[in-house]
């Protein structure tokens, strides 16, 4: 399968696409603005128009291998709109990005089998999750960074950071995108993985980290009296992929 298409072509999405690029794959790109598509087209990217919520038909952007999906939409209707496309469409495969933020902070190391929330977000996995006509891998990034998106940037002007004694949960761009690249190569379908690194300092060591890596000043924390924390497990991800993070101490960052 050399045949792609990313829905979002932001800050994940545009740089992955340039990566199957690299690897001679044919790719197709979304984005919901006009103004982004020539940017997309320049890289040698095939750029299509596409807002799910607006109920279009998308064709031509379906007409691919392999689909990713890797916007921040949380319209249900929208999505059951999309996979009623995807059904009648030449797209086998699926990868669905969702995040750990489906999983409640009870205290505890939080794996695949645990119960989540009940939100849009969920309630998106398992219209995936429960479609038979094509085969979907849903992956639970933690929080995001690497290139522009830097943690001593997330609390400005003297916002003070909440639960500084719970644990800090984070994925870097480049293992997003070198775990995406993995589960095609290896063919891996039908299930779930959370994907976050292994390293969990506590909110306040990382981020005053965070801060003085930038030359900032210490960040202010909220003096919280309940703890509420949660540690997300990669462990099913790691034996599953054989896969090994690249960036894996997040006081290095």
């Amino acid at each position: 399968m050399k045949n792609i298409s990313i829905l979002g072509c932001g800050w994940l999405g545009k740089p992955l696409a340039t990566s199957f690029l690299e690897e001679g794959f044919s790719v197709k790109g979304s984005t919901t603005t006009e103004e982004k598509m020539e940017a997309l087209e320049i890289l040698g990217i095939e750029a299509y128009l596409v807002n799910i919520s607006e109920f279009e038909e998308f064709d031509a952007f379906l007409n691919t291998d392999i689909l990713i999906i890797a916007i921040t939409s949380k319209d249900v209707d929208g999505f059951e709109n999309l996979i009623s496309q995807i059904q009648n469409s030449s797209v086998q495969k699926v990868i669905f990005i969702s995040s750990t933020s489906v999983y409640p902070r009870i205290n505890k190391k939080m794996t695949e089998e645990d119960a989540v929330l009940d939100t849009p977000l969920t309630e998106i996995e398992n219209l995936f999750r429960n479609n038979d006509f094509f085969e979907t891998t849903i992956l639970r990034f933690a929080g995001l960074f690497g290139g522009d998106r830097h943690p001593a940037n997330w609390f400005k002007n003297d916002k003070k950071i909440p639960r500084p004694k719970g644990f800090v949960n984070m994925i870097h761009r480049e293992d997003c995108m070198e775990i995406i690249h993995t589960i095609i190569a290896q063919n891996c379908w039908n299930t779930t993985f959370n994907a976050c690194v292994n390293h969990h300092p506590t909110r306040e060591a990382f981020y005053v980290n965070a801060k003085m890596s930038k030359g900032l000043e210490a960040p202010i924390f909220e003096e919280n009296e309940t703890y509420q924390w949660k540690i997300i497990s990669s462990k099913k991800l790691q034996n599953v992929l054989d896969y090994e993070f690249i960036h894996n101490n997040l006081m290095e960052i």
